[in-house]
């Protein structure tokens, strides 16, 4: 169990107190680490996104103004550091500024019957491009100018991902829902 957060552990960390670091890592990776699994293709990229992330915390924690919560401040680093790796890896070269609407139709589509860890698989599935734009506008708030110079692509390139993201994940969230009802009916037989 890890220790509670508390004001006094951003100094002890600003003072570089290496027990207070392992503390605030205890504290907020488990959340961090799920922001970064958000923005990678797989566990061992998130791990270290979330490294790099951490390290970046240490060396910047003196730059929190204590101004706004502490936690929005950690999770806006991770996230930064999570497009740092995506804009590094060049992950996004290639994507189309063509705008495709797509209508798929989901008669006995069900989001109460699909786990969070089944969202996230199917989060996962998305291609990187895809997941990023969805994360940092559905998930995070941005806009799609501010997506554009975040990821360094045109705003009618975040349209687009996102376009196609929101088909592709809708795609991938029946076919979970088709495999749950597949399972259900093979444990009633």
């Amino acid at each position: 169990m890890s220790v509670p957060f508390d004001e006094n552990l951003i100094k002890r960390c600003i003072q570089g107190e290496a027990k207070a670091q392992k503390q605030l890592y205890d504290y907020f990776s488990r959340v961090l680490y799920g922001i970064c699994l958000r923005y990678s293709q797989n566990p061992d990229d998130a791990k270290d996104i979330l490294q790099e992330g951490f390290i970046k915390i240490f060396s910047k924690i003196s730059q929190y103004s204590g101004k706004g919560s502490f936690e929005g401040w950690i999770k806006r680093v991770m996230v930064n550091t999570a497009l740092e790796f995506y804009r590094t890896n060049k992950v996004h070269t290639g994507q189309s500024d063509v705008y495709e609407q797509v209508e798929i139709s989901f008669s006995s589509f069900s989001l109460e019957k699909i786990s969070q860890k089944e969202l996230l698989i199917a989060m996962n599935n998305l291609a990187l491009g895809y997941k990023t734009v969805l994360n940092l506008y559905a998930i995070e708030g941005y806009s799609h100018a501010e997506i554009a110079e975040m990821l360094g692509i045109s705003e009618g390139t975040s349209k687009s991902q996102l376009s196609r993201a929101r088909v592709a994940f809708a795609a991938e969230l029946k076919k979970l829902n088709i495999h749950i009802e597949k399972d259900r009916q093979h444990r009633t037989i």
